[in-house]
């Protein structure tokens, strides 16, 4: 299954591309509208980008009121990104939820103020109030991600989300002050793979949950390799500002892939990269 990161696509801008996944997920609604960081909010780098949009979206009843029914037009399978400043904020937002395929936790955007309660406890306090999936999106900053992973899918969590962004800083060569406004902000990209692999194996291991794998994919035998580590979907970020083909591309580039190894279908390779340790070779 292929998604799109969160915030990474317009569904309405390009509704094709959206079309072209087997499911959206929207930017992260939270419950009062916000502008969002002050500019600049987006600095490539030399292997990637950094942005600092800081959860700019219309607030939850906007978003139920008029965006929502025009994503639903879409006729794709919609994951809707809840973020918030506390538990109640997102439990709140779960609770008037209904109809969609599952809803994505933002436990750990770089760019805003956390809220004080922890992962488990917002995951908790959501899956009071709803019946539908819950996707803990989790940071690859934390100190034991697995611990993190057992800790939200006691909670009630249904899947989690892996990797979002690092925080990280560019600086201007000239005048060497930050090149966003915010001063630093989340960093995406190529260059993110191998953490997002790192975190997937360790969740993989920790949790019997579905994975959403993310991170630095731009080809077919990316989107294998986050399988390999134990995703059992995965989502691209970064790559569809540059390639707005890329979906279909990498959906075809990892029939491939995985057909040059003998697998029926690339599912087969899920937690391949597991084998070695499960028969005990070092």
């Amino acid at each position: 299954m292929l998604l799109n990161a969160s915030g990474c696509l317009d569904a309405l801008t390009a509704p094709e591309v959206a079309r072209s996944l087997d499911g959206f997920v929207t930017k992260t609604i939270t419950p009062e509208p916000r502008k969002g960081n002050p500019p600049v909010r987006i600095a490539e780098t030399a292997a990637g980008m950094l942005n600092s949009i800081g959860l700019a979206n219309p607030g939850r009843t906007c978003f139920l009121a008029e965006t929502l029914p025009r994503l639903w037009e879409l006729g794709v399978p919609l994951w809707v990104s809840v973020g918030g400043f506390s538990a109640a904020d997102y439990a709140e937002t779960c609770a008037r939820l209904e109809g969609i395929e599952a809803v994505e936790l933002n436990l750990s955007c770089p760019n805003v103020d956390e809220a004080p309660e922890s992962a488990a406890a917002i995951v908790s306090a959501c899956r009071a109030v709803t019946s539908l999936p819950l996707y803990a999106k989790l940071s690859p900053s934390t100190w034991d991600i697995a611990e993190a992973a057992r800790a939200v899918e006691a909670a009630g969590a249904d899947g989690l989300s892996l990797v979002n962004t690092l925080r990280g800083l560019a600086l201007d060569e000239r005048t060497l002050l930050p090149r966003l406004g915010r001063g630093t902000g989340g960093y995406s990209g190529p260059a993110l793979k191998p953490v997002a692999l790192a975190a997937v194996y360790a969740c993989s291991a920790a949790v019997g949950i579905p994975i959403v794998g993310m991170g630095g994919v731009q080809s077919g035998l990316d989107a294998l390799e986050l399988i390999a580590a134990g995703a059992s979907a995965v989502a691209l970020g970064t790559i569809l500002f540059s390639d707005p083909a890329a979906p279909a591309r990498i959906r075809s580039e990892l029939a491939v892939e995985a057909a040059a190894r003998d697998l029926g279908h690339p599912l087969d390779a899920r937690r391949a990269a597991h084998s070695s340790l499960q028969m005990g070779v070092s």
